[in-house]
């Protein structure tokens, strides 16, 4: 399994040349959001239309509306950083609006994203805004009920199948406890929004129509990116420390991956794949990243994830604090497992 190969000595001064990437172009944002929403909208009518013909038919027009979800999410995320465009008031706009159309609240994912940025490979405070994962010894603890929960979370055909339909269908719907005023309205706005897009789909084109359209865009879609997310941060030699003993550059030169695409599946992901330079400075939109990895040597010594190796990443499941390295749970066999 290849995985970043990085040093903790870069240095500050590399750092900084990462930020003449920061600059959003307008006439590269503005036609992104073409090129992803109107896509994305004639589809859904295909699709529609299609419910006459064959749900076959439906399906497969969902799946390619799916992609175009999962590239206007990206924009969302963008936004989200900042990074779609110069201005704060425009990003918060397009957020929102973007936000809707993938079921998810621009506030509240906002908040919870930029704690896994500041917290990613930090043993100590995980659990917002990231793929859970157990060390071994944690498992090892666990009475077999929760351990069966636990294999439950990570069973493929649950985190990318209901749990992250899910997440963006129910989830999304809640505002956590601790949440502040602003990530609770925008989760209520949000839910207002999607109850009147539903309404209204329903008087126009019947509700049970729209819902054999939305579901199957929303699965895929879902799937797909909580799949881009898990290889993200879940591959064998992924950085993972106590906190004290975490550093930045290394958590994201080292613990975000690089997953090389072929380039259709990079544009409908928004050059998401270059995850190590988006940890180091999330203020790159993401259409300038491929620019960065490429002109920048350093990125030159950082080995890729494949979309072949990358489904070696199914079968890890938790952090060996003393190999330093994610494994299944074969690894625990003779541990009482």
């Amino acid at each position: 399994m290849t995985a970043p190969a990085a040093s903790s000595s870069v240095d500050k001064s590399w750092l900084k040349g990462l930020k003449q990437y920061e600059a959003p172009t307008p006439g590269r944002s503005a036609w992104q959001i073409a090129n992803s929403v109107i896509p994305y909208i004639a589809l859904f009518y295909l699709a529609y239309r299609s419910l006459e013909i064959s749900y076959w038919l439906t399906l497969l027009l969902a799946t390619l509306a799916a992609g175009f979800m999962v590239r206007i999410f990206i924009i969302f995320h963008d936004c989200c950083h900042g990074s779609f465009t110069k201005s704060q008031r425009a990003n918060r706009i397009i957020g929102t609006i973007t936000g809707i159309i993938t079921f998810t609240p621009y506030d509240q994912w906002k908040h919870s994203h930029a704690v896994h940025h500041a917290t990613a490979g930090d043993l100590d405070r995980r659990g917002v805004g990231d793929v859970y994962t157990m060390t071994a010894d944690e498992y090892l603890a666990l009475p077999p009920i929760k351990r069966l929960g636990y294999r439950l979370y990570r069973f493929p055909l649950v985190m990318f199948g209901l749990g992250s339909t899910f997440v963006f269908l129910i989830g999304h719907r809640f505002w956590h406890p601790k949440a502040s005023p602003r990530e609770r309205m925008s989760v209520i706005w949000t839910n207002l929004a999607l109850l009147g897009i539903f309404i209204v789909m329903s008087l126009l084109i019947g509700w049970r129509e729209y819902i054999l359209v939305q579901f199957p865009i929303l699965f895929f879609a879902a799937a797909a990116g909580v799949w881009l997310f898990y290889v993200q941060h879940q591959f064998e030699s992924v950085y993972w420390e106590r906190h004290e003993r975490w550093d930045f550059i290394q958590a994201a030169t080292l613990g975000a991956s690089y997953y090389k695409l072929p380039p259709l599946l990079q544009w409908f992901t928004g050059n998401i794949g270059f995850h190590h330079i988006h940890h180091l400075n999330p203020r790159i939109p993401n259409y300038l990243l491929e620019k960065c990895q490429r002109e920048t040597p350093r990125f030159q010594e950082i080995r890729p994830i494949t979309l072949q190796s990358s489904l070696k990443c199914l079968g890890l499941r938790l952090w060996d604090e003393k190999e330093h390295k994610l494994v299944g749970f074969g690894a625990l066999k003779g541990s009482g497992s």
